[in-house]
């Protein structure tokens, strides 16, 4: 059992893959040591100098314009100044300040700087001086692309390209042309798109802040035109129920004037037929104004007046001197309280104007039809003779009706019956189709 476990070499050579298995695993160990060694060191300097880095990108974002745009120039002189040989300096520096100068001025006037800078190459090129400054025709042509019309960058790229051509056939080694030709024709290609897309960038971006400032615009005039709205729907029920309470209130003090010796007992009833008109008309204002007010509870407290108040209405009438009879027709159960309300103010504002514009002894009649879809509201008066001219139609009693009836899809109808008196007639259509067909 032991020789066949060690071998006929003993211990030492029973396992010699195994040994070397363990001196690999163990160099690499060591590199693995001396790997982590060197990135914790290599750990704290690149974040420096990534930091060094972001702040050095924000501090250039907060220079002016101008002084960002001198700093290449101002890098480029630098560079020739140094590493130029003394003799050439001069020619050199004056090539560089024509080729770099000019990109100081590149914002405002792209295409004479493009210009300028691609002349001072073209000196160059025929002086025969290579200079590191030929990247300012580069940042010149990204500027016209990113700053120009698409005739000037591609008028730009043409001159940029062609400069290429001359250089590399002036400059390239021989047997050598057509990589280094490859390769810059693709830095100005490369230098145009990224100009090019700057610019399809900045319209894009210009056109949402365009489309956002219009969208903007447009929720302020639907706001205002809801607050227009709702003033209008305010001022309209505030004139219902003022015109008409104050008109039974009126007609009620001077029955009232005219009883008090002859029948103290209807001037009493009178009275207080005004006591409840006007508590009433105070019960609808704050009802209306309640709805401006969110700690009012009046409009909680107090329902909407709807078809079932129209006999209350006639009852008022009535007690006020224009004998009124309601006939309703079909169930009202499913029609909405805010459509409710419009019928009772469209019979409420019928019913003042008849009782302003007729004599003594006309009668009114109101009937209410109801269906699925639709309600129908008809306001008639026996007043021996229609209103004078202009009468009725002069305030803002006709034109508010045809507001409320038109917010139902529905047409008013106003005016002068053939056999005598007045009529007032409206369909409202309870659901969205009603309002289209109508």
């Amino acid at each position: 059992m032991t020789e066949a476990a060690t071998g006929p070499g003993g211990p030492g050579h029973a396992h010699p893959m195994g040994h070397r298995d363990q001196l690999r695993h163990r160099a690499l160990v060591r590199r693995t040591r001396t790997a982590g060694r060197l990135t914790s060191r290599a750990g704290p300097a690149s974040g420096r100098a990534a930091r060094l880095v972001g702040a050095a990108r924000r501090g250039s974002r907060r220079l002016p314009p101008t002084v960002r745009d001198a700093l290449l120039p101002a890098l480029l002189l630098l560079n020739i100044a140094t590493t130029s040989a003394p003799q050439g300096l001069p020619a050199a520096v004056a090539l560089t300040a024509a080729l770099a100068l000019p990109l100081v001025w590149r914002r405002r006037a792209p295409v004479t700087v493009f210009g300028a800078v691609a002349a001072a190459a073209f000196v160059q090129w025929l002086t025969d001086v290579q200079l590191p400054a030929d990247i300012a025709l580069l940042v010149a042509l990204y500027t016209v692309a990113a700053t120009a019309d698409r005739r000037a960058t591609l008028a730009a790229a043409a001159v940029a390209e062609a400069g290429a051509l001359l250089a590399c056939l002036r400059w390239a080694t021989d047997g050598a042309f057509l990589t280094p030709f490859v390769a810059v024709t693709a830095t100005v290609v490369a230098a145009a798109v990224l100009g090019l897309n700057v610019r399809t960038t900045r319209a894009y971006l210009a056109a949402l802040e365009e489309r956002a400032a219009h969208l903007e615009h447009q929720q302020d005039q639907q706001a205002r035109l809801a607050v227009a709205e709702e003033r209008t729907r305010i001022t309209r029920e505030m004139h219902d129920i003022v015109t008409h309470n104050l008109s039974v209130m009126v007609a009620l003090t001077d029955a009232a004037r005219y009883a008090q010796h002859r029948s103290p007992d209807r001037a009493t009833a009178a009275m207080l037929q005004i006591s409840e008109t006007g508590r009433q008309a105070l019960t609808d204002m704050r009802r209306t104004l309640g709805i401006l007010r969110t700690d009012e509870p009046d409009a909680q407290r107090h329902p909407l007046p709807g078809i079932a108040q129209l006999e209350t209405l006639a009852d008022q009438m009535g007690a006020a001197g224009l004998p009124t009879r309601v006939e309703v027709e079909g169930s009202h159960s499913h029609v909405p309280a805010t459509a409710q309300l419009t019928v009772y103010r469209l019979v409420q504002e019928a019913l003042t104007n008849t009782f302003k514009h007729t004599p003594a002894g006309t009668r009114a009649t109101v009937r209410i039809r109801c269906s699925a879809g639709t309600v129908t509201v008809d306001v008639t008066d026996s007043g021996p003779c229609p209103p004078p001219p202009g009468a009725a139609p002069s305030g803002h009693g006709i034109p508010g009706m045809r507001e409320r009836s038109a917010a139902y899809g529905g047409t008013l109808e106003a005016g002068p019956l053939p056999g005598g008196g007045w009529g007032v007639r409206t369909r409202l259509f309870l659901d969205s189709g009603g309002a289209a067909s109508a």
